[in-house]
């Protein structure tokens, strides 16, 4: 799919070319079967991009199925498996990332694992944006650190244009959740369905934990 010359997102062509694309295989997206082995490979993840922070790292993990959930159906199922994984970071007593906000109704809003923040795509065989469309259920962490480090390069806002500029082209229209950080909670971007004004996000992390790294078993 990445590798397809439509596909807009060059940061992912980036990832997988540099070969920094981690991918972690898991039964169906509605289970919690393997949502401690997500965690911990996420906070593997992040705490090795702390040792060593580079552009262009993300972490994906592919679900086996089920292949004919409807987008509100991927959306719950979604949030299901982040809540699962955020539970999981407060019992091990990982502090959320206090660069955003824990909160989903905060235009500031990220998720935290391991004390890093994500931006967190879904992709779905359903998907209404092709950009969003793959052939089994898919969640991919994108670090906020990296997005910041762009920033400060001036090279974001150049990256963002192009991949705007390649999704049009690609589903023929904007993508209307699309907005930057800050300006409204980037959890409505998440699932890749276009949501209305009222719709509140079935999130929340209910402490911040403590900044303790846990060895994993």
């Amino acid at each position: 799919m990445i590798l397809e010359k439509s596909f807009p997102c060059v940061g992912a062509k980036s990832a997988l070319g540099r070969g920094t694309l981690d991918l972690l295989s898991a039964r169906s997206i509605t289970s919690a079967w393997d949502d401690l082995a997500i965690h911990d490979a996420l906070m593997r993840f992040a705490w090795a991009y702390r040792e060593d922070p580079g552009l262009f790292r993300s972490f994906a993990v592919l679900f086996e199925g089920p292949d004919d959930l409807d987008e509100a159906g991927f959306e719950a199922a979604m949030w299901a498996r982040l809540q699962s994984l955020a539970d999981k970071d407060e019992w091990r007593g990982q502090a959320a990332d206090p660069r955003v906000s824990s909160d989903p109704a905060d235009p500031h809003f990220g998720m935290s694992f391991g004390g890093e923040a994500f931006f967190i795509v879904g992709l779905h065989p359903q998907a209404s944006r092709p950009a969003r469309r793959f052939e089994r259920p898919a969640l991919v962490f994108n670090l906020h650190d990296q997005f910041e480090t762009l920033r400060e390069q001036n090279r974001y806002e150049q990256l963002r244009a192009s991949i705007i500029e390649r999704d049009v082209a690609l589903a023929g229209s904007p993508n209307p959740m699309l907005s930057r950080h800050g300006e409204t909670s980037e959890a409505r971007q998440y699932s890749g369905r276009a949501v209305g004004a009222d719709w509140r996000c079935p999130f929340s992390r209910r402490s911040g934990g403590d900044s303790g790294l846990e060895i994993l078993s």
